[in-house]
């Protein structure tokens, strides 16, 4: 019998103890950003049991701006969840918070305070895209990110009754035959002590996992597993710790990309683990809706102190169009696109951007459609071909 080609992604929902540590943190850099768009800020948050801890560095470019209070942001983000119930034993009335942000170290703002900006650490990162979906996302990470962005949308209209913050929701997709098909689908969903289990889990089936999957037209005879340990009651901080950055697949490809390792909550675009990964999606973005290539994943490296990469990469998976060679496509990319901090910063406008980065701290950075995002854009693709054309 032959066996499947199966690839699995996971997404978790916005009442995750990471990703409110996440939003937290994106929060805080928003509001950073809106007093002086020259911070430098490095923001992180853990939190469990009714704590919070505030973590990190702040710089801004006058000693005469005040910093914001972050312990009321943090309780305006946790308010917005939904984490305002004492028997979720995780709530904002009822939360310790410790603020231990401090000044940003000397010796990195000097390597990122020059008249050209530098790389505030080494790093490399990833971008990816493919023609699978119209987002240009892979499949899985897509239906399981729609699917707790859909349920928490719910939730929060009070539509879906007994429900609770903490979600996750996993996709495995079959791509042994020429069209992708579902094969299982995995939701588990926090509820209320009184939730009657079996109909809770059936309008997850029903009112939330099969109209997502209608929205893919996709196949409806894949398995379902909904809340296999059978109860999901505490959940969110209450059950696990949560931790700024632990999600980083989930906030990019769903593991079907390779990943440098660098997170993007609570960091200014200064940090090119987030600008430089949004320049890499940008530019694998724009070669996909060209048609130069079906799937494409770009690799940048950075050092400390520098602007200009010390390597660009680009890994095209034997898609390339025929009349276009390998040489030629990393020519077009180091001639249309910009690479150096400041352009990327600059272009995408990232000190003063036209959304919020908390929005993007929960249901993923990229593929982003229900938002204005400048990095998912496809105004490159005119320049590429030009450059092609004249190589």
């Amino acid at each position: 019998m032959k066996e499947k080609i199966l690839f699995t992604s996971e997404a978790v929902s916005e009442g995750h103890p990471d990703k409110v540590s996440d939003q937290i943190a994106d929060a805080i850099l928003d509001h950073c950003l809106q007093l002086d768009p020259l911070a430098h800020v490095a923001i992180e948050c853990f939190v469990a049991k009714q704590k919070l801890l505030i973590g990190g560095e702040v710089k801004f470019s006058s000693p005469n701006i005040k910093a914001p209070n972050y312990e009321l942001i943090a309780k305006k983000v946790l308010t917005e969840i939904g984490y305002t119930r004492p028997e979720l034993e995780f709530s904002v009335n009822e939360l310790t918070i410790l603020n231990w942000v401090q000044t940003q170290s000397a010796d990195i703002d000097r390597a990122v305070s020059k008249e050209e900006i530098g790389a505030g650490d080494q790093g490399l990162m990833f971008g990816f895209a493919t023609n699978e979906t119209t987002s240009r996302m892979p499949l899985a990470i897509s239906i399981a990110q729609r699917l707790v962005q859909y349920a928490s949308e719910l939730r929060k209209k009070e539509l879906f009754p007994y429900a609770r913050p903490d979600m996750k929701s996993q996709v495995t997709i079959d791509y042994s035959e020429n069209t992708p098909r579902i094969e299982t689908i995995i939701m588990s969903i926090q509820h209320d002590e009184s939730a009657p289990i079996e109909a809770f889990k059936d309008f997850i089936a029903q009112k939330i996992i099969r109209p997502v999957v209608n929205e893919f037209k996709l196949n409806q005879d894949y398995q379902a597993l909904i809340n296999a340990s059978g109860r999901f009651v505490i959940g969110g901080p209450a059950g696990d710790t949560g931790l700024t950055g632990r999600k980083i697949i989930v906030d990019t490809y769903g593991g079907y990309s390779r990943h440098g390792g660098g997170s993007f909550s609570g960091k200014d675009p200064t940090k090119v683990d987030r600008s430089g990964a949004y320049l890499a999606r940008y530019i694998a973005v724009n070669l996909v809706a060209s048609g130069m290539v079906e799937k494409v994943e770009v690799q940048l490296a950075y050092v400390i102190g520098q602007a200009s990469p010390v390597s660009i990469s680009v890994f095209d998976f034997g898609t390339l169009h025929p009349k276009i060679n390998h040489n030629q496509l990393l020519k077009a990319i180091k001639k249309v696109f910009f690479f150096k901090p400041q352009e990327i910063i600059n272009q995408f406008r990232l000190t003063r951007p036209v959304f919020a980065y908390r929005d993007l701290a929960a249901y993923g950075h990229f593929g982003r459609l229900d938002l204005n995002i400048p990095w998912e854009k496809t105004d490159k693709i005119q320049a590429l071909k030009n450059e092609l054309n004249t190589i």
